[in-house]
């Protein structure tokens, strides 16, 4: 009797077999329309002066920032053979032996920092308070990015370490193991998989599942709760990476590192093969960089309580809005008029 689940058949990475469009891109487009509505939602929520022009800008600088970071990351981070290296210009190609495979392999460490540095940028040159755009942005991305990890289990890739575990489940295209190793052959018994040959796909923690509840929806719910019960400007900022980082530092333990990087640090040695065991002293480049996100959350919650104008919750009214439509509006025209006059200063 088989006692883990088997993947679902039906599910393939491209939505109509023969035609270039994936349900992992798909799943992306689902991410950034779910974040722009929850962020449109607080904007009317609050009354925020923020104009839809403005809104649609904030998103693309957001997305453009969170694809470049997201891509450079997992080309220079998690590719070990060089080619991108030696051919730079083949991050950004999506084409591959003459055919369309889109941009595979994205690192949301690396979107998550560049997506925060787009809107650190779009903020100053908008006159936007950081602390309240990305409090707002804080508490919509969680929830777009569960679509991400959807794409990744429709994908059947990033699956986790062999169980037997009743979650376990049998992804078409896993590694196979040695059926030879004691170890493999003790999960294939008390799972019930059949070893028909010198290897055997064994049942996989569905880790991209566990990611999408945890670093999804649980993240979000956390960070939405305290959305209007916060201490002061920017808490949700810090909320989310501190929050992100350790909920996929502890997920971690159940992937499996890639194979051709495995640990990045081993405090204490272990001969144990990564797809059977993940040493609580052994660090994948995952674990890496959740550290620093973690140590980021910290470090900019004790910067942020400690910034001057910490008001928590601010209503817009109507009178408001209007009088910070027409103060920007003045300092627009202001402009308009020393380049009118330095434009003059030259032409005599």
């Amino acid at each position: 009797m088989l006692l883990s689940i088997q993947f679902p058949s039906w599910l393939k990475p491209e939505i109509i077999p023969g035609f270039p469009v994936r349900w992992y891109g798909l799943m992306y487009i689902f991410a950034f329309a779910t974040a722009y509505l929850v962020y449109r939602r607080q904007i009317k929520e609050r009354q925020f002066p923020m104009p839809e022009n403005d809104l649609s800008g904030l998103f693309t600088w957001g997305i453009l920032g969170l694809i470049l970071g997201a891509r450079l990351f997992s080309a220079l981070i998690y590719e070990t053979s060089g080619i991108y290296l030696r051919q730079p210009w083949l991050i950004f190609w999506p084409f591959r032996n003459g055919r369309f495979t889109g941009l595979q392999g994205m690192s949301y460490h690396g979107g998550a920092f560049m997506g925060l540095l787009s809107v650190v940028i779009f903020a100053k040159v908008k006159k936007y308070n950081f602390r309240e755009i990305g409090d707002m942005f804080a508490a919509a991305i969680p929830l777009g990015f569960t679509f991400g990890r959807l794409g990744n289990f429709i994908n059947a890739e990033l699956y986790g370490r062999a169980t037997t575990s009743p979650l376990g489940m049998i992804f078409p295209d896993a590694r196979p193991l040695p059926a030879s190793e004691s170890w493999a052959a003790d999960i294939a018994e008390k799972t019930g998989t059949a070893i028909t040959g010198a290897m055997v796909n064994l049942p996989r923690h569905p880790s991209q599942l566990y990611e999408a509840f945890f670093e999804g929806i649980v993240l979000w719910a956390i960070i939405w709760f305290f959305r209007n019960r916060k201490p002061f400007k920017g808490f949700l900022i810090g909320l989310y990476f501190l929050g992100y980082g350790f909920f996929r530092f502890i997920i971690e333990y159940f992937r499996e590192p890639d194979t051709d990087i495995g640990y990045r640090f081993e405090i204490i040695k272990t001969s144990l093969p990564s797809a059977y065991a993940h040493p609580l002293l052994s660090f994948s480049t995952g674990q890496v960089l959740c550290f620093l996100m973690i140590l980021f959350g910290i470090i900019w919650l004790i910067i942020a309580s400690r910034l001057p104008d910490r008001e928590v919750i601010r209503i817009y009214n109507r009178q408001e809005m209007d009088e910070e439509k027409q103060k920007q509006n003045a300092e627009q025209a202001a402009k308009d008029r020393n380049r009118r006059r330095k434009l003059r200063k030259k032409l005599k």
